[in-house]
């Protein structure tokens, strides 16, 4: 170790005052599969009130993103979920025929189509949310503040560049 190296034994160490985390491949190993096992779990409960519906994770997305921005356009929720124009319209399609989504024609152009939960799709948006966040609430308590922080941080750096600017404008509230 070179001088004001110091190590904490569990992988962590600072040179000149900055911190390093060197992780083994088991480490990292450890780390993918409680994404996976968390993934799990993260899903679960709406997955069990989206089986009512006979709906699945795609609508879960396209109603979570449409309740967080109101009038999005078709294109944007696209760029969002990454899926394809095909997929997209399958899923909407069939909420708006379900009366859970409503499209309306832009005002400034006429090709856009915006969108927006109808009261019966903020429901629904209500109580899948309500489970997930019953769940994070939960695993935050436990893990306590400085982990929640961290826990966003390693999230958001795992986010490709456009995803996390999406990402971004939603923190800000922004478009």
């Amino acid at each position: 170790m070179s001088e004001g190296t110091t190590t904490n034994g569990g992988g962590v160490s600072s040179v000149g005052g900055e911190g390093l985390l060197f992780l083994t491949d088991e480490q990292l190993r450890k780390g993918i599969e409680a994404m996976f096992f968390a993934y799990r779990g993260f899903t679960a409960d709406p997955d069990r009130i989206l089986e009512n519906y006979a709906y699945g994770r795609a609508h879960h997305r396209a109603v979570h993103f449409i309740n967080r921005r109101p009038g999005t356009t078709v294109n944007n929720l696209l760029a969002i979920l990454g899926v394809t124009k095909q997929s997209l319209n399958r899923v909407l399609r069939a909420l708006i025929e379900e009366g859970l989504v409503e499209s309306r024609v832009g005002t400034r152009d006429k090709r856009e189509r915006h969108l927006y939960l109808t009261d019966a799709g903020e429901a629904l948006e209500q109580e899948l949310s309500d489970a997930q966040r019953a769940r994070m609430r939960k695993a935050y308590r436990m893990a306590g503040p400085d982990a929640v922080q961290g826990f966003r941080q390693v999230l958001e750096a795992m986010m490709d560049p456009e995803m996390r600017r999406h990402f971004r404008a939603l923190k800000e509230g922004g478009a």
